[in-house]
């Protein structure tokens, strides 16, 4: 099987599609192929030296004319530049704009050898294509990509009905590494934030209006109500001070936990009994993804890619958008039976372990990227083992 050089590009802090792009690069580049990251700053997740992997800083040219400094043509000059130094193979860019575009632009000057896929993670869809300033400009990037994927079922049915097209989207699903997230023994780290016998709610997020933060706290509050909790929100982001205003008012201070950004989200999902992930929108849900692989089901919202990870009724909940009563009434049932959560907490790491494994779905890119450059697909349809 040919070994591929592969140019990856991200947004390189902390995202969703920024953490599926760089542990894809991990995944491949320990499969042997080639990896280059090309990107503004070193992705947060990319971690310390690991063989088959490169990475290229791109420097923004600070000129007087130019009134904003052009990052998307320094990007687009730099994958060239890496393409024709080290002989790429594929282009995967991580985000409609501007990286698809900027990756036809050094496509466009390295030569019809170098392939680009593309993958669409969400609002580059969801948010940005519904501006009429960028649609075009987003179309025509899907259109000139030699390949494209999305997350979710649903991230492609709204791709096609935004943007009118037409062209084929795999389907690849985000996944999480099983060697990283597994239900950890955390029981010292648990101590330090709740008491015994109480129950301990999480909202992880980047705290936009998107995210309804506002709603992981009335749910929380209806649970605290009816037995002891404990929630803990890990992130950063614009509703975070308008957050802790109302915590404050509710009289909640003492039972909510803020931690701020953090790295190793395996270890701190792994002391929650439930993930809160009730959002206006969410093309498939990665954190709860990663709290499932630690045996933490989800109480969720219907929206977006959400129901197609999180199965209702058996590895969490979902109900309407904005219906925290609903919300919190399953979350209070999940955590008052105890033989219930067992059932739940097992078919959590099942589901994880087997439908979502790095293995499964880095080896569903390995077959597009083969595809796009015209060589047979050697990569085994994988089954991962949980």
């Amino acid at each position: 099987m040919k070994r591929l050089k592969i140019g990856i590009t991200c947004y390189p802090s902390l995202g969703g599609s920024g953490v599926v792009a760089t542990e894809l690069g991990k995944i491949l580049a320990e499969k042997g192929h080639e990896i280059h990251f090309i990107a503004h700053s070193m992705p947060f997740r990319l971690g310390k030296f690991q063989r088959n992997i490169y990475y290229h800083e791109v420097e923004v040219t600070d000129y007087y004319v130019f009134r904003y400094p052009p990052y998307d043509l320094s990007l687009a000059s730099k994958m060239n530049q890496v393409a024709q130094r080290v002989g790429l193979d594929i282009l995967h860019v991580h985000y409609a704009v501007p990286h698809a575009i900027c990756a036809y632009l050094a496509k466009e000057m390295s030569g019809d050898g170098l392939k680009v896929v593309t993958t669409l993670h969400g609002t580059d869809i969801t948010v940005l294509a519904q501006d009429e300033t960028l649609k075009d400009i987003i179309r025509l990037g899907i259109r000139k990509s030699d390949a494209v994927t999305a997350v979710s079922q649903d991230l492609i049915k709204e791709t096609r009905e935004l943007l009118d097209i037409s062209e084929p989207i795999d389907l690849t699903y985000n996944f999480v590494d099983k060697r990283i997230y597994y239900p950890r023994e955390c029981s010292d780290l648990r101590r330090e934030y709740a008491e015994p016998g109480e129950k301990v709610l999480m909202h992880i997020s980047n705290f936009r209006p998107v995210k309804r933060t506002s709603d992981v706290v009335d749910i929380f509050a209806k649970v605290s109500q009816r037995m002891p909790a404990k929630l803990i929100l890990v992130g950063e982001g614009p509703e975070l001070p308008r957050l802790q205003h109302k915590i404050e008012c509710m009289g909640l201070r003492e039972r909510v936990i803020l931690l701020g950004k953090q790295d190793d989200v395996a270890q701190v999902v792994s002391i929650a009994d439930l993930m809160l992930l009730p959002s206006e929108k969410e093309s498939f849900g990665l954190v709860a993804l990663e709290a499932m692989a630690c045996g933490v089901p989800t109480i969720g919202s219907m929206a977006g890619g959400i129901p197609e990870l999180v199965q209702h009724g058996v590895t969490g909940y979902l109900a309407p958008i904005g219906d925290t009563d609903a919300m919190a009434a399953y979350a209070l049932e999940l955590l008052e039976d105890r033989k219930k959560y067992a059932d739940f907490r097992e078919a959590c790491l099942k589901r994880a372990h087997e439908e979502f494994c790095d293995e499964k779905i880095s080896a569903q890119y390995e077959r597009i990227y083969y595809r796009v450059l015209g060589l047979p697909a050697e990569v085994p349809m994988t089954a991962c083992q949980a």
